[in-house]
């Protein structure tokens, strides 16, 4: 049975989908993107502020279903610009210091609302 996540503390979904589900004691976290939940405008500044936004985002709904960054397996970056990689992976090393996830990231032609950057996140218990 799945169960569906959502939390104030992020932004809501802007489509057809959940903020996340959790399944069989995995959780699928849909992709953020760097929107503050609180004035529903993308925070200010470039790739490290935005993607500091979207690990915000992704810690509050790890935490409404009780999880947390220990838990996350595999994420998936999506970038609007590859040569934001580093600036976002510098920020990316803060919130996963050891035992790793599994990653991804690619390079994409556009992200929604015009955002630099979106990050997909499973977690497990």
């Amino acid at each position: 049975m799945k169960k569906i996540i959502n939390t104030e503390s992020a932004p809501k979904a802007i489509g057809p989908y959940s903020q996340a589900v959790e399944a069989k004691g995995m959780l699928f976290i849909s992709g953020q993107i760097p929107l503050d939940p609180a004035t529903g405008k993308f925070a200010e500044g470039g790739i490290k502020e935005q993607t500091e936004q979207v690990f915000k985002n992704i810690e509050a709904i790890l935490t409404a279903a009780g999880y947390s960054f220990d838990d996350v397996v595999k994420s998936t970056c999506l970038l609007a610009d590859i040569s934001d990689f580093a600036s976002m992976n510098e920020v990316y090393s803060r919130f996963y210091t050891k035992d790793f996830p599994a990653r991804a990231a690619y390079a994409v032609k556009d992200l929604p609302m015009g955002a630099l950057i979106e990050i997909e996140t499973i977690a497990a218990k």
